[in-house]
């Protein structure tokens, strides 16, 4: 591994457990955490007690807490599938806000794996969740899923884990452009990595963070479930397998911007909850990912 832009993460802390007053054990996997207009941080996730079972994956958990490390407060599901909308199940929210709105994109599935549905609810509260009316964004398979938005210049930018081709392929990372966070462009491709398959693969949970002059994409898990490697590139849509920087043990890493620093989560099947450590680069950051 280079030295040049190498990232690594802290100890990790629990922050949230999902089981706590449940008669069972509860996982968070996939998830986002924002800050709201307020100042308070909101954490909203695919939940489930355990053990895993993806497909029955059907409501997204919502907890919010004055500071990143909490207390974390438990609020009722964010949001439950809607099987007359086409959802087979809920999988990896994304949360930013624009425009005096909040937009939560996430994985709706639907009976066709090749063209799996990415939809959208907005928000003026956090609370209370409004699904697009013109139904999903975009559908991709095989299984598209894992959405993460950032500002790239003058365009958002949605990246998300797939395939090569619909039926499956190598596992890539997919982009596609939007001015307005409804229409998105065709889809590119902003990393193949050399595996092939369906399923899940390893570019899942994909985040991309801009650090100075470069541009670093965290992925997993790799190699193992618990873990997640970073790649760094001058081009926010080329990233190769070579230029890998670093790992962190951590599966469905999301990166926030809290008191000035930089944090990374993890979470995942048969973990307890979510959990918090600080992440370093080895340079001032100049850029955070776009949620204001």
């Amino acid at each position: 591994m280079t030295e040049r832009g190498a990232v690594r993460a802290g100890t990790f802390a629990k922050i949230y457990d999902p089981g706590v007053d449940e008669p069972d054990d509860w996982y968070i996997n996939d998830h986002t955490i924002i800050q709201a207009a307020d100042g308070r941080w909101h954490l909203f996730g695919i939940t489930h007690r355990e053990p895993a079972d993806p497909f029955d994956e059907t409501e997204f958990a919502h907890a919010s807490a004055p500071d990143p490390h909490g207390p974390w407060t438990k609020h009722p599901m964010a949001l439950r599938v809607d099987r007359a909308y086409g959802e087979t199940h809920l999988w990896a929210p994304f949360v930013l806000t624009a425009n005096g709105r909040y937009f939560m994109f996430y994985a709706g599935g639907g009976p066709d794996r090749t063209a799996a549905a990415m939809n959208l609810a907005t928000s003026t509260d956090l609370f209370h969740w409004t699904r697009h009316p013109g139904g999903p964004v975009f559908r991709d398979g095989y299984d598209g899923r894992d959405p993460m938005v950032t500002r790239v210049g003058d365009e958002w930018v949605m990246y998300y884990c797939a395939n090569s081709a619909p039926t499956g392929g190598h596992h890539v990372v997919a982009y596609r452009t939007s001015t307005d966070l409804v229409r998105w462009s065709d889809r590119r491709i902003a990393y193949t990595d050399p595996t092939s398959g369906t399923e899940a693969g390893n570019t899942e949970s994909p985040f991309v963070v801009r650090h100075d002059d470069a541009w670093y994409l965290f992925i997993g898990p790799r190699p193992d479930y618990v873990g997640t490697e970073v790649f760094r590139s001058d081009n926010p849509f080329h990233f190769r397998v070579e230029d890998k920087v670093g790992y962190v043990a951590a599966h469905a890493a999301e990166l926030i911007r809290a008191d000035g620093s930089w944090w990374i989560t993890a979470a995942g099947w048969g973990q307890g909850g979510v959990y918090l450590a600080p992440l370093t680069f080895p340079d001032p950051v100049s850029e955070s990912p776009v949620r204001e």
